[in-house]
């Protein structure tokens, strides 16, 4: 069989391409220098192993001869697995999005040996059709012109490279509470009354827009905005994005209902959805969405978990070479896994019919069943008896790289479990996460890795990897307030200082100031599938700020969020993860430091999390590591026994308080 060069690679996507007949190349120097002595273009695509589109363009061109053969005879082809190289991802992806007012994945680009575009789309058919160029055609139109007319190829390349390095410089401006408002009327103007999201199809579930409207509902008392977020929340789970037999959410839906999703599932989408319906549980006990959030996180516990405690990246769209397949039921297939009366219930409770709902098929789901809140007795067991039936019949692909900022998510999603339903088993799934990544993907200079798989660690650490990993870090020191949480987020954020800040024009650049130079060093604000990586920043700093005492925290804070306020004025509402961040900041908040002789007293950690409180506990063990985090601390004595209970409100301090009670007597 044939091999190329990514046949050496780690990367699960790449791995995929190792067979090809095209001469692939991994993005490195040698591919470059090939480039140059050869005097050929740069033929780049980008991907991901579970994205469909990805493996359409592979079966249609990359595995065919014709097609390789124009790709090796004229250009230096290089895969890129955007899941390990978000900077290469995000350069390019910029250039598509400038070029052609949009992008997405497969990314291709074409460029000179110097790394610069002068052509940028997304999937290509193998030949030409209604109108869309063919890859072959464009391969052969752009060796045509690089031997003939490569002046106006490169000059087109400079330019795009100056715009791509000169875009998103700006200044600085105080957050005001207007950026929410305005954001929470333009999430308004968009919000689908009827299906609950924002826009038409296709739809995101965008699990931080929801996190904001519900954090401004909370704040504001805007019962509007809280409804936008309960009916979008509402109808993703009884669609079919929710996986209704074994939990979990795929990327997105192809409709405006929720009902057919593009079947991939990952673990970012999972860890924000989880902690989303975990938030609206923790602000309303509606055992709907402890439901969903359970069966999310379980699904993660059950299919992505490593056995070393770490989350892998994800799982495909496609089984057998058709998308969905995994997931489509008929009622002969239920009555073959539950037996006949079983199955009856179960197609009339989750819609299963003969006609189908998805290309002959049915997908699983509630959206028309009004009683979905009241599932009768026993389906639990229907759907695991389903599940393992479904898994016998099909198999997924699963993306067995571990991710930094991905695991980070589900860190502090599994932590924010722990706080909220007091599940012991998610907090222990967060803990060994957490000593994964201090094992496995953090170097012995406290820098971090990108990317782990089959015991290598490779990629130098980007800002979403500290900033997430400093978010989940201190979401896991919420839930068991072990000091060292505390003092590991510190440190990841003195290192992204060090060297992700922008001394100039503020923010954090996507890679380290000792990272692979591309053709720009990007900064990114916009939202997309997930958070912002500085919008993730603002919040830690802001929480470290209320959480040490430090002025430094703050200083750092404030500069951070004065850069997101003035890069979020534009379209506030794509930035809802940055407006989080400056909510923290703009409104009142409390702080409290519990001082004990013993164990963290019982009924705190509820506490905290239902009131909303920024919460030290310091113990004789700890003193002196808190004391170092938050000098202020030394002045608290611990008692010879019980607790003591510090609340600060607005800026002024109560008498402690003896009490768990008298303290939630302080809180009314």
């Amino acid at each position: 069989m044939h091999q190329n060069r990514l046949i050496h690679e780690k990367s699960p996507y790449l791995l995929q391409h190792a067979h090809n007949p095209v001469d692939w190349y991994p993005w490195g120097e040698q591919a470059f220098a090939a480039a140059r002595r050869t005097d050929r273009p740069v033929f780049l695509s980008i991907g991901y192993s579970t994205c469909h589109w990805c493996h359409v363009m592979e079966r249609e061109s990359f595995e065919n001869a014709q097609a390789a053969d124009v790709l090796n005879s004229g250009f230096i082809a290089i895969k890129v697995d955007r899941e390990e190289r978000p900077d290469i991802d995000a350069v390019y992806m910029s250039v598509c999005q400038a070029m052609t007012g949009s992008g997405g994945w497969p990314l291709t680009i074409l460029m000179t040996p110097e790394q610069k575009p002068f052509w940028a789309g997304t999937y290509l058919p193998k030949d030409s059709r209604y109108g869309q160029p063919g890859l072959i055609d464009l391969l052969k139109r752009v060796s045509l012109l690089w031997r003939t007319e490569r002046e106006q190829l490169l000059q087109a390349g400079d330019e795009i490279a100056a715009y791509i390095a000169q875009h998103g410089t700006g200044g600085a401006q105080a957050p005001q509470p207007a950026l929410l408002h305005t954001a929470a009327g333009q999430l308004r103007a968009a919000f689908d009354s009827t299906d609950g999201g924002f826009g038409g199809a296709p739809k995101f579930p965008s699990p931080h827009n929801l996190l904001f409207l519900m954090d401004y509902a909370r704040r504001e008392k805007a019962g509007d905005a809280r409804s936008m977020a309960e009916k979008t929340l509402t109808q993703m789970a009884r669609g079919g994005l929710f996986d209704q037999i074994g939990g979990g959410f795929s990327r997105y839906s192809t409709d405006r209902q929720w009902l057919a999703p593009h079947f991939e599932k990952m673990l970012y989408d999972n860890a924000l959805l989880a902690y989303a319906y975990l938030e609206a549980f923790s602000q309303d006990g509606r055992p709907f969405w402890e439901t969903i959030a359970r069966r999310t996180l379980d699904y993660v516990l059950r299919e992505l978990a490593s056995p070393d405690g770490a989350f892998y990246c994800g799982q495909d769209a496609d089984s057998g070479g058709e998308e969905g397949a995994y997931y489509l039921l008929t009622p002969q297939l239920v009555e073959q896994a539950l037996g006949a009366q079983d199955a009856a219930r179960f197609c009339r409770w989750y819609g299963v019919t003969a006609q189908g709902n998805f290309e002959g098929k049915s997908i699983a789901n509630l959206l028309e069943n009004t009683a979905y809140e009241q599932e009768p007795e026993g389906f639990d067991k229907l759907r695991e008896k389903l599940l393992d039936f479904r898994r016998h019949r099909a198999a997924l692909h699963r993306d067995d790289k571990v991710l930094t900022a991905w695991n980070a998510l589900m860190i502090a999603a599994l932590s924010k479990a722990y706080r909220t339903l007091g599940d012991v088993r998610y907090l222990d799934a967060a803990k060994r996460a957490a000593a994964f990544l201090r094992a496995n993907l953090t170097g012995s200079d406290g820098r971090l890795w990108l990317r782990w798989r089959e015991g290598e660690a490779a990629n130098a650490g980007q800002l979403d990897d500290y900033a997430f990993y400093a978010w989940a870090l201190l979401e896991l020191y919420a839930a068991d307030f072990d000091a060292v949480h505390l003092k590991e987020a510190v440190s990841l954020m003195q290192t992204l200082q060090a060297h992700f800040w922008d001394e100039s024009g503020g923010g954090f650049f996507l890679t380290a100031d000792d990272s692979e130079r591309l053709i720009a060093r990007p900064k990114e604000v916009y939202d997309g599938a997930m958070p912002s990586g500085n919008a993730a920043a603002g919040l830690v700093l802001t929480r470290l700020w209320k959480l040490t005492g430090d002025p430094i925290w703050q200083t750092r804070a404030d500069g951070q969020l004065a850069f997101l306020a003035a890069r979020t004025q534009a379209y506030p509402a794509g930035h809802c993860f940055s407006l989080l961040a400056m909510g923290e900041a703009l409104y009142p908040s409390r702080e409290l430091v519990c001082t004990t002789a013993g164990a963290v007293p019982d009924g705190l950690l509820a506490l905290a999390e239902r009131r909303r409180l920024y919460t030290l506990v310091k113990t004789p063990s700890n003193a002196a590591l808190l004391e170092q985090l938050a000098p202020f601390t030394a002045s608290y004595p611990i008692p010879e026994d019980g607790a003591l209970f510090y609340l600060c409100q607005n800026g002024a301090c109560a008498a402690p308080a003896g009490s768990l009670q008298e303290l939630g007597r302080l809180l009314e």
